[in-house]
């Protein structure tokens, strides 16, 4: 007697479809990671390092539309790695690598290889860890904040007419630092329990209006210095806990 044939997809699964708004956020991150490798084939690199930015805010919108439409999913979720791995791991290492690496031999693709193979360890990490992880911290500098910091460099440095080659020894620690930072133990503050819904004080008000006008003044440098200064500040908390644990022990004993 012949067994029934077993199909190979689930019908219910077939069923279900492809939820559309959060994935077109997606798609058009990927295509914002996409962009700036082509640029960076073709010499622009300031519009490589802004399609890389641009990717950053398509990525966090993306998420938040799905909470918020209650259209989160598994095909969802997966596709949202890939299109991370596209433009946080791969358009940041070849856009520098182009920019200022490939000059410097083995040393250049060894620096930006390392900076790739970190985002996709890195986001493999996140995604096996979302349901034991502390909501609060991040563990690593995630890789949207490292294709920040390396895409900063490049901007910042062509609005100041410098090019990669004046700069390359910079490019290559700036980028094995932000890949490594990203594969760390170190501690990174997820901002997800700040409310927007709650009331602020007058000064930090203030201080938001003020962030927003250096920003229209002076884009590069100041995001730039923002993602500088988040990527340093793991190591600074790092060093800060360690003392007092170390204070700790000393007045116990």
């Amino acid at each position: 007697m012949q067994r029934p044939h077993k199909p190979l997809i689930d019908p219910n699964l077939r069923k279900k479809g492809i939820y559309l708004l959060p994935n077109l956020f997606t798609t058009s991150a990927l295509f914002a990671g996409f962009y700036a490798i082509v640029q960076a084939m073709n010499g622009q690199f300031e519009h490589s390092a802004v399609a890389i930015f641009v990717a950053m805010v398509l990525d966090g919108i993306d998420g938040r539309v799905a909470r918020m439409t209650h259209t989160q999913s598994p095909f969802g979720a997966e596709y949202d790695s890939l299109s991370d791995m596209v433009s946080f791991g791969v358009a940041p290492a070849l856009v520098v690598y182009v920019w200022a690496l490939q000059g410097m031999g083995k040393l250049g693709w060894i620096a930006a290889f390392i900076f790739c193979a970190s985002a996709a360890l890195r986001l493999a990490r996140f995604n096996t860890q979302l349901d034991v992880a502390d909501k609060r911290w991040f563990q690593g500098l995630p890789s949207p904040s490292a294709a920040a910091v390396v895409a900063g460099l490049v901007w910042v440095c062509v609005e100041f007419e410098y090019k990669g080659t004046d700069v390359t020894w910079l490019a290559w620690c700036v980028t094995l630092f932000a890949g490594l930072s990203m594969v760390s133990n170190i501690p990174y503050y997820s901002f997800k329990e700040v409310n927007m819904r709650k009331s602020i004080p007058f000064v930090a008000l203030l201080l938001i209006i003020l962030g927003f006008a250096l920003l229209t003044y002076k884009p590069p440098v100041v995001l730039f210095l923002f993602f500088v200064a988040y990527a340093l500040s793991g190591y600074v908390m790092t060093v800060i806990r360690f003392a007092k644990n170390r204070g700790a022990k000393a007045e116990s004993q």
